[in-house]
């Protein structure tokens, strides 16, 4: 039987919760510079097209990523998509630029992560914003301050970081922060806090 989100339910103007790790759970990320090569695909990626690079790949129009972490053996991305096929076409170009990025760097051959990447739809508004909780506490689990780690999103939520690549809009837009008389960063950090049923995401995901 296939592992739990990789046959991929791809739908017109939805959410996915998509995620990988490395093959045999080994780290994919061994440098600061492998994790910033990964980064600057995603920029790419997401930034829109100028006259110099209209040869160059863009789903500027076709893809949002609102949240990303990256940890030392798996990765987790938070992506919209406006059209069915446009999470598999974008990551088929992540994926295939990042391993022959790490494959000529460390004189290695074959697959770099685990199989196919796996891309759970997400169903609900409270979904959406657990996933995006589950993922910006990963780094947790090695035992770093997610708030102090540089290799995801959360300091653009916190008010930290700007990526213009990265939409945070769609996940703060949830909190009425007027009503509360309260910052943005404050109120998604508190959030962060908040205890909830890690089962409402694990159910859904599977990192073999």
């Amino acid at each position: 039987m296939p592992s739990r989100n990789v046959i991929k339910n791809y739908l017109d103007n939805s959410y996915y919760h998509i995620y990988n790790r490395g093959v045999e759970k080994r780290h994919i990320f061994l440098c600061q510079q492998d994790y910033v090569f990964f980064l600057s695909i995603l920029k790419r990626l997401l930034t829109p097209q100028t006259e110099e690079d209209e040869m160059k790949s863009c789903f500027f129009e076709e893809i949002k990523l609102l949240v990303y972490c990256l940890m030392p053996n798996h990765f987790h991305l938070l992506i919209w998509q406006n059209q069915a096929r446009s999470i598999s076409q974008f990551m088929k170009i992540l994926s295939d630029t990042y391993v022959n990025y790490f494959n000529q760097k460390y004189a290695r051959v074959g697959s770099l992560c685990q199989g196919v990447y796996k891309a759970a739809l997400i169903e609900s508004d409270e979904q959406l914003l657990h996933t995006s909780r589950y993922i910006h506490t990963n780094p947790r689990h090695i035992g770093i301050n997610p708030l102090y780690y540089p290799y995801s999103s959360l300091m653009n939520y916190t008010g930290e970081r700007k990526q213009k690549w990265l939409d945070t809009k769609i996940i703060l837009d949830y909190f009425d922060y007027k009503k509360r008389q309260t910052s943005l960063p404050t109120l998604y950090e508190s959030f962060l806090r908040q205890k909830y049923h890690r089962s409402e995401i694990l159910k859904s995901v599977k990192i073999d």
